[in-house]
């Protein structure tokens, strides 16, 4: 194995799993960031509440979230591996005025979890704090005000909502870094604690003592 090589046997066991979530790009995250250790799975997204404000803000809330989609998408079905992503904002001041849009995935095999953070963006100043002070769902704000911004009228064709296509990411940079890789970066920041657990101490936070905890309603 040359060192390009990915360790495939932590993983290589992996057929079945479960992701809290039913958006396309998110579930496009998991197995392309998967395909690297394992053969054969079969990913199965699952609608689940995520516990958090449908608008997160800040590091404690974007992984709270993630973390219950896991717990929630393992307790689902019987499955190997079970994953949540959550993305938020993120006001960082050191950065400027814009709220940063920041991504948490958790992966967890029903006795312990592990998260891994995806990079930051920074949203259009105007709907990225604007989701912060009011708490709306920013991808609705952002389609807004990038129509406004390209000058799309009311006879140009119904564009659908960038978050379950190229996401918010994609359309900002021009289609060059999309949705799903986005995710996958988060993902596979989260599966090196089960690449190589001789390394890490588990967090107690993240055992199997934590349940999901029973949200209102479905959401992706």
């Amino acid at each position: 194995m040359t060192a390009a090589q990915p360790a495939r046997g932590a993983l290589a066991h992996v057929s079945r799993v479960r992701v809290g979530t039913l958006n396309r790009p998110k579930l496009e995250a998991v197995r392309s960031a998967l395909g690297a250790y394992a053969d054969g799975f079969e990913v199965e997204g699952v609608a689940v509440s995520s516990g958090v404000p449908e608008q997160p803000v800040g590091f404690d809330e974007i992984v709270a979230g993630a973390r219950t989609r896991a717990l929630a998408a393992f307790q689902s079905g019987a499955c190997d591996l079970a994953f949540g992503i959550e993305d938020g904002l993120v006001l960082i001041e050191a950065l400027g005025a814009d709220a940063v849009n920041v991504g948490a995935a958790v992966v967890t095999d029903g006795r312990h979890a592990s998260v891994g953070l995806s990079s930051g963006f920074a949203y259009p100043t105007e709907c990225g704090l604007r989701a912060v002070a009011e708490r709306e769902p920013v991808g609705g704000l952002f389609d807004v005000q990038m129509d406004a911004h390209e000058a799309r009228g009311p006879s140009d064709p119904p564009r659908p909502p960038s978050a379950g296509v190229e996401g918010n990411i994609g359309r900002l940079t021009d289609g060059a870094l999309p949705r799903s890789e986005y995710g996958r970066h988060a993902v596979l920041c989260a599966l090196v604690r089960f690449l190589h657990p001789g390394l890490y101490r588990w967090s107690p936070g993240f055992d199997e003592a934590q349940r999901a905890p029973s949200g209102s309603g479905l959401d992706v």
